[in-house]
């Protein structure tokens, strides 16, 4: 397996459940399960027995490995020279259990839906551009940018709110920009922190070799999960095209005067999410917008930007919900939280996030105290 050479390194110190000044814990398995099993060092140690031959991969085991929501805290407060490459070292136990047959069946019924359907709500393809009806949106053919939607935010209910809103800002401030529709394919992010490298390598492919042959040189991404397979995983198999996410083309556009934001008296928290902030370290794009908008007030969580409580959908849970819900899921802690702040409206810049935290908001009965918006719905004149 790879990285195996670095696995008996950790020795459990723990400081990888923290957050950075080690006030709370911060790893979204541990704070669900309270078993040292479900953090990283535990994971790192399961992973060492599993490769001496101490256990067995049992459908336990894999259950244990396919919870991590692959966040990134871990690799934030890790004191030890190899923390960069803590979650690559559980995709890598992922991909042997896939490559095993060790694959739970959430995670082989999201794999199958990849693989036949495109997308993982096993939806026609052809509704795949559904969400952009009425918005008299362009067909891509060779504008400056492709907004690339994703499958949450092209199939899912809560996505497609999220993807008509920020299409509909980008449309106002006269980007130029075109869509692919029914064309559009899963960027693979999921597939491969899931462990499925083949799948994931077509994917790839298919996509990169259908952006050249459109000629596409830029993507706005409204996901941060595809914003971060573009970035990183496809650049490494020699992608030709620049990637930026929705947010970050929004604090550009309102640099440069091309967008007006509306009046609003909100009080506003902010959740990052995952492959946007630690990810990818960019915290501050998504908090200019916010800042940008007259009469709101940006009020921060105590866990913040690095230190920031994933909302559990990270991984690929999104999707298999291996995690589990209840009182303690990373969800509902996070809402908890963002609801001490006093704060109207907790803000998202992730179609992912928003439908965890409506969820997590049903789940603890708090729908009367705080809404859900993501930021280019904030950034909607006729959106309150």
């Amino acid at each position: 397996m790879e990285y195996a050479d670095i696995v008996h390194r950790c020795f459990r110190c723990g400081y990888c459940k923290f957050t950075k000044d080690y006030s709370d814990f911060n790893c979204p398995t541990y704070r669900k399960y309270w078993f040292e099993s479900y953090s990283p060092g535990g994971r790192m140690w399961l992973l060492r027995a599993w490769l001496n031959g101490e256990v067995e991969p049992t459908r336990r085991l894999a259950e244990i490995f396919y919870s991590c929501v692959t966040c990134g805290n871990c690799k934030e407060h890790c004191v030890l020279e190899f923390r960069e490459n803590l979650v690559d070292i559980f995709v890598a136990a992922r991909r042997e259990l896939v490559e095993q047959g060790h694959t739970p069946p959430p995670v082989r019924d999201y794999f199958k839906g990849i693989s036949t359907r495109g997308n993982p709500y096993n939806q026609p393809r052809e509704d795949r551009g559904k969400w952009a009806e009425d918005l008299d949106l362009e067909p891509y053919a060779g504008q400056e940018y492709l907004l690339h939607v994703g499958c949450v935010g092209s199939y899912d209910e809560r996505g497609k709110k999220i993807a008509r809103a920020v299409a509909s800002v980008l449309k106002q401030a006269g980007l130029s920009f075109g869509i692919l529709g029914e064309k559009e394919s899963c960027d693979g992010n999921e597939v491969r922190m899931l462990g499925e490298h083949e799948l994931f390598q077509s994917l790839a492919e298919a996509n990169m070799e259908q952006f050249k042959s459109l000629g596409v040189k830029k993507i706005v991404a409204l996901s941060p999960h595809a914003y971060n397979a573009f970035k990183n995983y496809y650049s490494a198999l020699g992608a030709n095209f620049e990637v930026v996410h929705y947010t970050q083309m929004l604090a550009q556009l309102l640099k440069e005067g091309k967008l007006a934001p509306p009046q609003k008296k909100l009080r506003v928290t902010y959740h990052d999410p995952c492959f946007l902030g630690r990810h990818n370290d960019e915290f501050e794009a998504p908090r200019k917008v916010l800042r940008s908008i007259p009469g709101l007030m940006l009020v921060e969580m105590e866990k913040n930007s690095k230190n920031s409580l994933c909302c559990g959908g990270g991984g690929g849970n999104f999707h298999t919900d291996i995690i589990g819900s209840g009182d303690g899921s990373p969800s509902r802690v996070r809402i908890r939280e963002a609801v001490e702040t006093g704060a109207d409206i907790l803000a998202v810049a992730c179609p992912n996030c928003a439908k965890m935290f409506e969820d997590a908001r049903r789940d603890e009965g708090l729908e009367g105290q705080i809404e859900i918006k993501d930021i280019g719905e904030l950034l909607q004149k006729d959106a309150q």
